[in-house]
């Protein structure tokens, strides 16, 4: 499902850091499918304030760190599944790894997707050392930059030192090659905004490392995220969605 040589075809910036933005990812089908099948199960909230950098946003597990399998299939779409599998293919990870420069013959694997709500944003940052890549993937069919939820590639730790701005929209996905400049922000998505921002990020770490997002030992509270502008797929596998339906209607 991914154009692998759209990837291929590219050459990062150098400027600030290295990094780049890889547009033209997905079949003008293929978009419309994942967009409008973005997963809505199995978020926890994510919030820090106060401390390095302030976030809030929610996130589900596609692939746990250095996992061979998809999670929560179940749930997720016929078309959600086959980017998933895309993730986990050889080919993929020699892709990246030729782009970027970087040997992730041996990197494990994350890949979690996010919903940033309205007032969800995550502050300037340049990453965890154990990181090394991070493909930044993006979801809405349209977005007005106005409304925030715009990735901001930075060229310091001040988040006005802006070098340029990704909006999120389906189809368009940046590489970040981590280092310690390697400033990078989510603006804040403003408080009135009918729509959340989409995205889901493939991580590759260095060997050893744990996962920060999904730590062993927590027990999250995962629930239903309220996406009111995507339609429920009536073609779902199982009766998850229908018992979902039911618990809506007669709560309202």
């Amino acid at each position: 499902m991914i154009n692998l040589q759209r990837i291929a075809g590219h050459r990062l910036e150098t400027m600030p850091y290295r990094w780049a933005v890889v547009d033209e990812l997905f079949s003008d089908t293929d978009a419309v499918n994942l967009a409008t099948s973005f997963p809505c199960d199995h978020f926890k909230l994510v919030a820090g304030y106060g401390g390095e950098k302030d976030y809030e946003y929610e996130a589900r597990e596609l692939i746990g760190m250095g996992a061979d399998r998809i999670s929560h299939t179940v749930e997720l779409s016929e078309f959600w599944r086959t980017l998933a599998k895309d993730f986990l293919s050889p080919n993929y990870r020699e892709t990246i790894s030729s782009l970027s420069g970087c040997d992730l013959s041996d990197a494990l694997l994350e890949v979690n997707v996010f919903h940033y709500g309205p007032g969800a944003s995550l502050g300037a940052h340049a990453d965890l050392p154990e990181k090394i890549v991070t493909h930044v993937l993006y979801f809405n069919r349209s977005w007005n930059t106005a409304d925030g939820g715009c990735l901001t590639i930075l060229g310091s730790a001040s988040p006005a030192n802006i070098v340029a701005t990704v909006p999120p929209v389906v189809g368009t996905s940046a590489v970040l090659v981590r280092s310690d400049n390697s400033w990078h922000a989510v603006s804040p998505v403003v408080p009135d905004c009918q729509l959340s921002r989409r995205s889901l990020t493939a991580t590759f770490y260095r060997p050893g490392s744990v996962s920060t997002m999904w730590p062993p030992n927590e027990e999250p509270a995962l629930h239903i995220h309220n996406a009111r502008d995507l339609q429920i797929q009536a073609s779902a596998p199982t009766g998850f969605w229908r018992r979902w339906r039911n618990r809506f209607a007669s709560s309202r």
